[in-house]
């Protein structure tokens, strides 16, 4: 895989995303590489118990698209929704797979607007779907991926907001 290519690629999109619209949602934005794989991801600080380490806190949620070596292989880019440890984010008590279950029942009237997505997974994926890799428009394509999930941000707020604990 051309890293380089990728990350730049990736870099062009989160510069190309509605900034005044990320600031209202307080949605930041990182493009990265991990474990072999260029990134996107969009995510709030709030959704982590360490703001200043959201991308590689232990409990976290984030909106992820991705390619790496296999994805290429297969013509695909990669996208999903992660949940990581969420029975330890702090101010919440949270059942990590009723709280799954709750997105996915908030997520199904979306469900149209997403490509070969699947809700069809354990808790920590809420969902996980494909674009194909086209060389000429991916840009395009990655850039109405995460246009849509600033379109569905707020489910996860309103999914975390019966599991506050109350002090």
């Amino acid at each position: 895989m051309d890293t380089s290519f990728y990350l730049e690629n990736f870099q062009k999109i989160a510069k190309q995303l509605d900034h005044k619209l990320l600031d209202e949602k307080a949605i930041e934005v990182s493009v990265g590489v991990y474990l072999d794989s260029v990134f996107i991801k969009l995510y709030k600080k709030s959704w982590t118990n360490n703001p200043e380490e959201a991308l590689t806190a232990e409990s976290r949620i984030f909106f992820s698209v991705w390619i790496n070596d296999s994805s290429i292989k297969k013509q695909k880019i990669m996208y999903n929704i992660h949940a990581l440890k969420l029975r330890k984010l702090k101010g919440y008590t949270i059942e990590s797979r009723k709280f799954a279950e709750n997105f996915r029942n908030y997520f199904e009237k979306y469900l149209h607007k997403w490509p070969n997505v699947s809700t069809n997974f354990g808790p920590l994926t809420l969902m996980e779907g494909w674009i194909e890799l086209d060389t000429e428009n991916f840009q395009k394509e990655i850039l109405e991926i995460c246009t849509n999930f600033l379109e569905i941000e707020f489910l996860i707020d309103d999914t975390l907001a019966p599991f506050r604990s109350i002090k």
